[in-house]
Formats: C-alpha cells, structure tokens, sequence
C-alpha cells in the first residue's frame, strides 16, 4: 500500500498588518490586555478590498510546490478547505487550480469550518493509499475570514484574520504519513458560531442586508470551554490508541490557534510542556481552517521537526467539527 509522504509545504499572508492598537482605536477600547493575553495575538493579517481567499491559496499553493520541488502540472488532487469560499458556487479550489496551472488535476472543496484542513489531509492520505492514479496531491487550507468580520464588535473582531497554508502529499512506499485519525461532529452546535446568511436557509435579500447580523461571522451562542478543553484531550487519547502510540511518542502536538490559553490548559493537562506544541496566532491571528498548516509550515522552518518525527495535529470549529491525525514526518 502507498503512503502519503510530505514533501512540500508552504503559507501566504496578507501584507496588511491590523495591530492591537490599531483594532482598540477602531473598537473605542483598550484590548491587549484580553486579545494579547489569553487569545495570545499581537497583531493580525487582513486582506485588503480588492484581494480574495484564492489570492492568498494561490500564493500558499506555489510556495509548497516550490518547496517540494514540484511542478503544477504534476498534481493529481487539490483538496482545499475553507468555510470562507471564493463564491458560494463553483469551488475555490477550481479557482485555485486554473490560477497555478495544474492542468492535470482534479479539484474539490470541504467546509467543515476550522477543522477543515485536517479533514483534508485524512482524506488526501487516503486517496493516496486507496487509488495509484493520486500520486501527487495538493492540500490547503484558505480563510478570509476578515471579509465578513463586523469591525464594530468586539468578540469577533479581536479574533479573526486572513492566512492561507498548503502542503503536498505524494505517493511513497516508505514508513512514512498517515497513521492512524479521526473524525468527530456534534451537530447540536450547529448554530452557535457562523455566517448564516448567504445559504438556502437565509438567502441574501434586502431584509437579511438591512439588518446584517447573518451577514456577519456571529458567535450566536456562547460554547461552553470544555468543548475544547475536554475534547481535545479525548480525540488525542483515541486517535493515539488506534496508531499504537503513547503520548511521549510524539515530537509535536499542533491545536487549533483561535485560544493559547485553551492550548497552554490543554498541555497542562496532558502533562505535556510547551516546547511540545507550536503556536503562530501571536503574529498571524486566528485563521480557521488555515491555522494548522500554518503553525506546521513554521514549525518545520524553526527546525521543531525532522524526518522520522511524529506529529499530532488536532483541529475543531464550528459546526462542531473536530478532527485528529497522527502522521510521520
């Protein structure tokens, strides 16, 4: 059976660079003290007016293929993941496909919000195993989650930001990629946190633009802490029992970057110190479905992971989507 080995990785980021301070004069209120020290963001990527989310999957897209050594024309899959698309039809990833030149690929999209790139990755990995025709494949994870950020309110605003990260998978008959993962959902809190507005449930007409609260990302409900706290620590535990491994096995554990303070509490825990983990929400903010091959990207640059390292890489968002794999570099 072919294994998926990592051969590529690669980010993107806005140039505009949206400070605390600048964010605290916008809002009319000091908030480094809470963004800085339990959301752990300094500053913050925004896109600018005339970019989109397949401006910077794009860029990310290249980037990896440069690294790998790869041309677009030898992909066989881009799977892209966002719940911040480019439309609501067709697929980003299409886009993406035509703006680098992989002729030769075929594309699709998944939305399962922030848990969405490693739900990717476990997918890639598997059409690798399952099919030969998939020996090189693109996985990204894209969000512009600043498009449809409601600047005059504090929860939202302090959080989100705009960052693409992609990797390239490819075919390998070594001890390498995927070794166990897993898949969780609950969908009682489908409607706590989301853009509502723009789907079949709520289509976009003069009612929902008067109003614009749907048109927003909106924290409608409040989740409760130990959605993360609790479900983190449980995702790791059975995704480790099913690749044999105890927790010391691992070289690094990547989160979900929208909280340190839930990731400093989580490996406290777990028992674990914070060299174990990697965050890069103090420089980039939060970015959703993109936060994870971002935080994988630098941490391989910061010289955190070799060949041969296991690497665990737990993501959750709205939805409730959680996702959990463990792979060898």
């Amino acid at each position: 059976m072919k294994r998926a080995k990592l051969i590529g990785t690669g980010i993107a980021v806005p140039e505009r660079v949206l400070t605390n301070d600048e964010l605290s004069r916008i809002l009319g209120e000091d908030i480094n003290d809470f963004v800085l020290n339990t959301l752990g963001i300094s500053e913050r990527r925004i896109l600018n007016e005339n970019e989109s989310v397949s401006d910077i999957a794009s860029e990310a897209s290249k980037n990896a293929l440069e690294n790998a050594g790869l041309d677009a024309t030898e992909l066989d899959l881009i799977i892209l993941a966002t719940d911040t698309p480019e439309y609501i039809s067709p697929a980003t990833s299409v886009v993406v496909q035509h703006r680098i030149g992989a002729v030769n690929a075929g594309t699709f999209d998944v939305n399962c919000a922030c848990a969405g790139f490693v739900t990717a990755f476990d997918m890639a990995c598997k059409y690798i195993a399952a099919d030969s025709k998939y020996r090189n494949v693109l996985v990204i994870g894209a969000y512009a989650m600043s498009k449809f950020v409601d600047w005059k309110e504090k929860k939202t605003a302090t959080i989100f930001a705009d960052g693409a990260g992609a990797v390239i998978l490819q075919a390998a008959e070594e001890d390498v990629g995927l070794l166990a993962s897993r898949l969780r959902a609950d969908g009682s809190y489908h409607d706590f946190l989301g853009v509502f507005a723009g789907g079949t449930k709520y289509p976009i007409d003069e009612k929902e633009l008067r109003e614009g609260y749907r048109t927003k990302v909106r924290f409608a409900k409040k989740y409760p802490p130990e959605v993360n706290i609790v479900g983190w620590q449980e995702i790791v535990a059975e995704v480790l029992n099913d690749a044999c491994l105890t927790k010391d096995m691992i070289k690094l554990f990547l989160w979900t970057q929208v909280n340190l303070s839930t990731i400093k509490t989580v490996m406290s825990e777990m028992n674990l110190p914070m060299e174990r983990t990697h965050t890069v929400m103090q420089k980039w903010g939060y970015t959703g479905s993109a936060c994870i091959p971002m935080a994988l990207h630098d941490a391989i640059q910061a010289g955190k992971i070799v060949r041969g390292d296991n690497i665990l890489m737990c993501a959750s968002g709205g939805g409730l989507n959680m996702a959990a794999v463990v792979f060898r570099f």
